[in-house]
């Protein structure tokens, strides 16, 4: 069913057939046109390309919620929201998760086996420094590179057999983020968006905290063909929190004067669809004209950090130096996943790629990060958020066991790990395996595809039946591959 809104055109605008026939472009008419695109362009600096509505493709199996977003009811939902931690780069797996005892037995040793085609050399092991030992009463491996995570062991389930399609980060950054490492396609958070709207009348569904500017950029929040209202609203950049606010819509600004040129823009995306006919992008630009102007009010209440507590600030590690950033980023997330907001992606930066100095770069990324995890962790469960959110923590790829260099490790998308935690996933549990050197996902492989399949499955929807049309014919987030995996499911 679509469900974008239609407005009537005259009798005049149809022939005898009845089909509708553009409008004569005389110059008033041109100069007005321009003005709309002139507008437009002012005001998207400022206007979250988002909406609390969306569609689904598949109507039979849908009920609108108390937000009116269009719920598809494939199979029953285990999760409300997702809260994607991130770690942009390619944390190393066989350094955090995945414990390979041979790896420190043979460290400085040739590997013993034939490298990936596209690597000609024969590099060393290369054992890292952390060591590992099993947490909690679930005895799952985790190493000292981040003691905080390791605390909360027994909610984690990691995935340590994934792979991927990407040697470079920008294919392998496309992956994660939108299933592509090569077109230009919708983010998962754009999917989730178009099929589950926003849990809160008056925010987005899909909001993007400290997206990186390169690998991809916007493309990795965007929306691609869908209707663009879905693209993530996104607050800094490159890792860094920044202000935490949306522009323009954080009160600094002088709010008659900005209240005017959304009334001014909005005016202008009425005439230019009266004039035009039923056009989906300015339908859309409607309604992210009525969003903005509802966010006003909404998101300086979301977005007011001093509302919580010292104490909890002091938790997430907003007081000190190094975790203030993430910590707030963290912190802003799960006041976004409390008031409704579907998708969040929480972005590190670029900042766990080390080509060289291992331990330098391993050690600081993830004292900036470890700690404000696990306390978004104890929050979720403190506010009763466990048992419906899912978090997802992962790079776009692992990285290598063997050497790159003197001390660095080189990008590895042929094995790794990808960590979920909440109330949809199995606790205290791990799922596949790497070879004995943490090289190639060999058993119980899960690939990216996969990934996106039960994510999409935690919220409710059928991967296959998520589907949109599109230049004639109907794309889905993981294409035409893709399973559940029904094995890490609680």
């Amino acid at each position: 069913m679509n469900r974008y809104r239609r407005r009537v055109v005259s009798n005049e605008s149809r022939d005898v057939t009845g089909q509708w026939l553009p409008p004569e472009l005389t110059r008033r008419q041109f100069g007005v046109t321009g003005s709309f695109a002139l507008g437009s362009l002012a005001i998207s600096g400022f206007v979250p390309w988002t909406t609390a509505k969306a569609e689904s493709r598949s109507p039979s199996d849908s009920v609108s919620d108390s937000a009116g977003a269009v719920r598809p009811l494939h199979v029953p939902p285990r999760a409300r929201r997702v809260i994607f931690l991130f770690m942009h780069g390619g944390p190393s797996h066989v350094d955090t998760f995945d414990y390979k005892p041979l790896l420190a037995r043979d460290d400085g040793k040739p590997l013993p086996f034939a490298l990936p085609p596209n690597i000609d050399a024969v590099p060393k092991l290369l054992n890292g420094p952390w060591n590992f030992s099993k947490r909690g009463e679930s005895g799952l491996w985790v190493s000292d590179l981040l003691p905080h995570m390791a605390e909360q062991a027994d909610s984690l389930c990691v995935i340590r057999s994934m792979h991927t399609k990407g040697q470079s980060h920008g294919q392998a950054v496309g992956m994660v983020n939108t299933g592509s490492d090569n077109l230009v396609r919708p983010s998962v958070g754009a999917w989730v968006s178009y099929a589950l709207g926003s849990g809160h009348p008056d925010l987005p569904a899909h909001i993007a905290i400290g997206p990186a500017t390169a690998h991809g950029g916007p493309r990795n929040y965007g929306a691609a063909f869908l209707p663009a209202m879905h693209q993530a609203t996104a607050i800094g950049s490159n890792g860094r929190f920044g202000s935490g606010k949306i522009p323009y819509l954080d009160g600094a600004s002088d709010p008659q004067n900005i209240r005017q040129r959304i009334d001014l823009v909005r005016q202008m995306n009425e005439l230019h669809h009266h004039r035009s006919g039923p056009d989906r992008e300015i339908e859309g630009a409607i309604e992210a004209m009525d969003l903005a102007s509802r966010m006003r009010e909404a998101a300086r209440e979301v977005f007011d950090m001093n509302l919580e507590s010292s104490a909890t600030q002091a938790a997430y590690g907003i007081h000190e130096k190094a975790t203030r950033s993430f910590g707030q980023s963290c912190l802003l997330a799960r006041r976004l996943a409390e008031a409704g907001v579907r998708f969040i992606t929480v972005s590190s930066g670029q900042v766990w790629d080390q080509h060289s100095n291992l331990v330098a770069g391993h050690n600081k990324n993830a004292l900036a990060t470890d700690l404000p995890i696990a306390a978004l962790i104890k929050d979720l469960k403190q506010r009763g958020m466990w048992d419906d959110t899912l978090i997802v923590w992962g790079g776009e790829f692992g990285r290598t066991p063997v050497v790159q260099g003197a001390n660095g490790r080189d990008h590895n998308p042929q094995g790794f790990s990808m960590v979920l935690a909440g109330g949809a996933v199995k606790p205290g549990f791990a799922y596949g395996k790497t070879d004995d050197y943490g090289y190639y996902s060999l058993h119980d492989r899960v690939h990216m595809h996969d990934l996106h399949a039960t994510i999409l499955h935690i919220l409710g929807i059928d991967h296959e039946r998520l589907t949109y049309r599109y230049a004639g014919r109907d794309f889905r987030l993981t294409d035409v591959h893709g399973r559940v995996v029904e094995e890490i499911l609680a």
